[in-house]
């Protein structure tokens, strides 16, 4: 009797282990337990993101570069909506920039840039967006990420955006668009 008291959890074990031997690696029952944010949203194909200049703001379209740095952002973007404060230097009458949380690894290949058009937006290390909505001559490293159409519509967006109350700063909205 005390022989079958031990086979029993020895055979259950044994069968617990031969559960997983049959299925392959591409069954649904096991890509299901761990997905990246890569197979949920195909960065590839991503080539725009949507972007709100305020909490109510219209939104607008930003047409990415098919570059490592627009498919990083366009990746965490598409598992999470950015909602970042809104900066500007005090000299500067036609550009600002968004600081994104240092948990977000970016790469990036800047390039020297010594002319920026209106709705250009760049990266810049570390971990900062930059929007040029009027053309502007610079002398700074950026890798570039994208542009906007710059109509009339955008620039009064970007210059109109109002400061969230209870924040004491403008925002600005970064998704996927759905």
């Amino acid at each position: 009797m005390r022989k079958y008291f031990m086979l029993v959890p020895c055979l259950l074990l044994t069968i617990g282990m031969m559960t997983g031997c049959g299925e392959s690696e591409s069954s649904p029952s096991q890509s299901n337990q761990s997905v990246s944010s890569q197979e949920t949203f195909p960065v590839e194909e991503v080539t725009e993101l949507t972007v709100n200049f305020g909490e109510n703001g219209e939104p607008f379209i930003l047409h990415l570069e098919d570059n490592d740095t627009a498919k990083a952002i366009a990746r965490y973007v598409g598992t999470t909506d950015w909602r970042l404060p809104i900066y500007n230097y005090d000299e500067s009458d036609g550009m600002e920039y968004y600081d994104i949380p240092n948990r977000y690894d970016i790469p990036s290949d800047p390039e020297t840039v010594t002319t920026a058009k209106a709705g250009e937006v760049f990266y810049s290390d570390p971990n900062r967006i930059v929007l040029y909505y009027k053309d502007a001559e610079i002398s700074e490293e950026y890798t570039k990420v994208g542009y906007f159409d710059a109509t009339e519509d955008f620039v009064s967006a970007v210059e109109n955006n109002p400061v969230l109350e209870n924040w004491g700063n403008k925002i600005v909205l970064i998704s996927d668009g759905e």
